[in-house]
């Protein structure tokens, strides 16, 4: 019996470990469509660039880190965000243990208990936590294939505060293949959603992993591109486009707000030693080569799952994404997609079901929507996804019958 008076936030926390779930913890014959793991064969040879940051660079890279991050990296990420649109220096620049360590700062600066989130849905699902951990409530608004629905958004918020409600802190949203939908929100969305927050007050939050993982069609502004008055706070990270070991990513903001998230970053700095690595790799030759590399793999993938699945599961709807490592099934609406979930476990097929993407009334509740599997492609191989969607379609017809 433990005798520790824990926390609000932690008091209902599980007390077991997680299932095993990552690739080197899992069976040969376990096939991974859970999580976003990078394909072993797209990871690249740092070699080179670790020997120089470990070498030339050893009096900066072994020791502590500018609190804000290396100032090189933090010059070519906003030369980078530039040519995408954005007007940004290296002081709108933070470097962080990555986008979900980018997410927990920000909701450290502006959430207190009580206060209210706007979310999709469905929506990232270790978001949820997250948000969950600082005492929120969540309002969630549906969404189409042109993403959030902006119009539906506003009429809630209207009707929040006719009954003296106040205005929610903050609205969350993966704008390019969204998470885990695949859809890309269109520049009408975009221009409106920023619209509706500058109008109320609301800080928008962009998280943005996937951006630059697109495979075909014609590149949106990202909400920070079109921001005008610093109401976006853009959120960018290393681990879908690079790598997820590396665990660097980084808040784009106005200043002021860079130098309070500053203060709230009680890591003694994000590893100056990786930051080297990736600014090195960023600025070679290598990155653009590594981009195309990526970009050429994971459409195969996407190509393979989508045909997989119209093969052996015509009767699910699927939404095909223009990039990232996500697609998303709508089932039949009678079709349980828990109990489809734990049986393709049982035929050793990794997923997550649809319902835990679903802020409220919170993953496995009866009231949130339970016909729905997200699949990620990005890890298992073309052979590998054949395989695993033949399972799953086993998993599917004794649900259906």
């Amino acid at each position: 019996m433990s005798v520790h008076r824990l926390a609000r936030r932690a008091a209902n926390l599980p007390t077991s470990f997680p299932a095993p779930h990552f690739p080197s913890e899992l069976e040969a014959d376990v096939i991974p469509f859970d999580s976003g793991f990078a394909a072993p064969q797209l990871l690249p040879d740092l070699t080179d660039f670790a020997i120089a940051a470990l070498n030339a660079h050893r009096e900066e890279t072994l020791q502590y880190s500018p609190t804000h991050g290396q100032p090189e990296l933090r010059g070519w990420l906003s030369d980078l965000m530039n040519e995408d649109g954005c007007a940004l220096t290296p002081d709108h620049l933070l470097i962080v243990n990555g986008a979900k360590h980018g997410l927990e700062l920000i909701c450290r600066l502006l959430l207190d208990e009580g206060d209210t989130v706007v979310v999709t849905a469905p929506t990232y699902f270790t978001a949820i936590p997250i948000f969950r951990s600082f005492g929120v409530d969540f309002i969630e608004v549906g969404q189409d294939a042109h993403g959030i629905d902006v119009a539906a958004l506003d009429s809630l918020l209207d009707a929040r505060a006719q009954q003296g409600l106040a205005a929610p802190k903050l609205i969350y949203n993966v704008a390019d293949f969204h998470n885990p939908t695949g859809a890309t929100m269109s520049l009408e969305r975009r221009q409106a959603l920023i619209a509706l927050a500058d109008a109320r007050g609301i800080t928008i939050v962009e998280d943005t992993p996937y951006r630059r993982v697109r495979f075909e069609g014609e590149t949106v502004p990202s909400l920070k591109a079109l921001d005008r008055n610093g109401t976006v706070l853009h959120v960018g990270t290393f681990s879908k486009l690079v790598a997820p070991g590396l665990r660097i990513g980084w808040v784009a903001a106005d200043p002021e707000i860079i130098a309070r998230l500053i203060r709230l970053k009680s890591d003694g700095g994000s590893s100056p030693l990786v930051q080297r690595i990736i600014y090195e790799f960023g600025r070679s030759p290598a990155f653009a080569a590594h981009i195309e590399r990526v970009q050429a793999v994971y459409r195969e993938r996407r190509d393979r799952i989508v045909e997989a699945v119209r093969r052996e599961i015509p009767a699910a709807e699927i939404a095909v994404p223009e990039g990232g490592y996500y697609v998303w099934l709508t089932l039949p609406s009678h079709i349980d997609g828990d109990v489809v979930t734990a049986l393709a476990a049982e035929a050793k097929v990794n997923l997550i079901a649809g319902s835990t993407f679903f802020a409220t009334p919170g993953a496995g509740n009866a009231r949130a929507p339970r016909n729905h599997i997200r699949l990620s492609y990005s890890y298992a191989t073309p052979e590998q996804i054949d395989e695993g969607v033949r399972r799953l379609a086993g998993a599917y017809r004794s649900v259906a019958g």
